[in-house]
């Protein structure tokens, strides 16, 4: 990666593309440093980290820490990425949008953009209300009154706003993949504080050493997982009939069809981590329940050092990951475009055997990359459990996207400079 960004800058246009994001991530940092008023961040922080097994504690990950402290961009990209899940569940839901996506072209892609951006802040404002409410009833507030509440609820909608905004100009003046940048430089963001609050505790003797060595080692294990993982595809040959048109021949040619083993990205993850996080999170903002009552037994049934959660929290991702796998690969639709252009998978006859071919191939990857996306999010709690830290148990997720935007931040420069310098690039 370091090679090349290295090469990347002796490029004027990437270097300038380079400074731009760069510029952009040191004012996303600044705002997450800038509180909005009239809040109490300390006591802000130490309730959001007892919630670290919940809900509350994803999100606090996912925007950089700024959820704890409640700064203005505490809210990050989280309802963006939740706009555009929603959209992209409609658009297989509704005709009329599935049509637009499908055939409107360009015209199409920008009026969902603007749809997603909608929903956005719309999602913004339920979130940020929400916010102000949780604020409001454990006294973290030092004011209450209706002023109070406005510019409080009004920051975070602006503050998710300006991120999105930011977001898209990475996108399209910066290195691209913006919105991906902005939650990698936030969770990247969080390393320092938890290497020193591990340094901490092994000085303090609460951690153990070999503790943080098991740590570490699960780390770079799972980074070189994703990273062998993510650029693993199967390739289905796929063969081009030879035909006439005027007097020039067309086709003939041999090609592949590409599905990747982890097609879905971190989505099963982050859905089942806020599906099995349900009840601890409900059960956070209820009494504690008495000791041997079924409401109990549930309580520490799902705590995320149990193995009920894990296995339930396992078989979530499973189901999540062909669910987005059924999304975004239609077995029928490639069949019939194979049939439309002439092309065809050796050994099987278009149309219907070549989608049940492609579905069973379907099938089998998404498996494969179902059980790799498991591993990836349980290693953190069985790591967490060995050494008693609870707050490892959303580990997996900051991992995965980390190393995964990382590759595809670099796969992005990598061809744009094979763009701009075929030669130079390839020797």
């Amino acid at each position: 990666m370091i090679q090349t960004i290295r090469k990347a800058w002796g490029i004027p246009e990437l270097r300038k593309k380079i400074i731009f994001t760069a510029l952009i991530l040191l004012i996303f940092r600044i705002g997450n440093a800038i509180p909005v008023p009239y809040v109490d961040t300390g006591l802000m922080e130490n309730y959001i980290n007892q919630m670290s097994t919940t809900i509350l504690g994803l999100y606090n990950v996912m925007s950089g820490g700024a959820f704890a402290e409640a700064t203005i961009f505490a809210l990050g990209v989280q309802p963006y990425i939740n706009s555009s899940i929603i959209i992209q569940l409609l658009t297989i839901a509704i005709p009329a949008l599935s049509r637009l996506a499908r055939e409107g072209g360009e015209e199409g892609k920008k009026k969902i953009q603007s749809i997603t951006r909608y929903a956005t802040i719309a999602i913004a404002i339920l979130q940020g209300w929400g916010y102000y409410m949780l604020m409001s009833r454990y006294g973290i507030l030092r004011e209450t009154h209706v002023w109070a509440a406005l510019v409080i609820i009004v920051s975070f909608i602006a503050g998710s706003a300006f991120v999105m905004w930011m977001g898209e100009q990475i996108t399209e003046f910066g290195i691209g993949n913006g919105i991906s940048i902005i939650l990698f430089a936030g969770i990247l963001s969080r390393v320092p504080n938890m290497v020193s609050s591990m340094v901490s505790g092994i000085t303090a003797g609460t951690l153990k050493w070999w503790m943080a060595l098991l740590v570490v080692v699960g780390i770079l294990l799972l980074v070189v997982l994703i990273t062998w993982v993510n650029g693993a595809e199967r390739r289905i040959p796929v063969q081009y009939a030879k035909r006439q048109v005027g007097r020039k021949m067309y086709g003939g040619q041999a090609s592949t069809l590409p599905m990747k083993v982890n097609m879905s990205g971190v989505l099963p993850i982050i859905f089942a981590q806020s599906i099995a996080m349900i009840i601890p999170t409900v059960a956070a903002f209820l009494p504690a329940p008495k000791e041997g009552s079924f409401g109990y037994w549930l309580v520490n049934a799902v705590d995320s050092k149990s193995v009920i959660y894990m296995i339930v929290y396992f078989l979530l991702i499973i189901a999540f990951s062909y669910f987005y796998a059924s999304i975004q690969f239609n077995p029928v639709e490639i069949s019939n475009n194979l049939k439309k252009n002439g092309g065809f998978i050796p050994g099987f006859r278009p149309g219907k055997p070549t989608a049940d071919f492609i579905r069973k191939v379907l099938n089998k990857v998404t498996m494969f990359g179902a059980i790799y996306l498991g591993i990836v999010a349980i290693l953190p709690l069985i790591i967490g459990k060995i050494v008693d830290q609870a707050a490892l148990s959303i580990g997996g997720t900051s991992v995965i996207i980390v190393v995964g935007v990382a590759l595809e931040t670099v796969q992005a420069l990598e061809s744009q400079m094979l763009m701009r310098q075929y030669r130079g690039f390839l020797e």
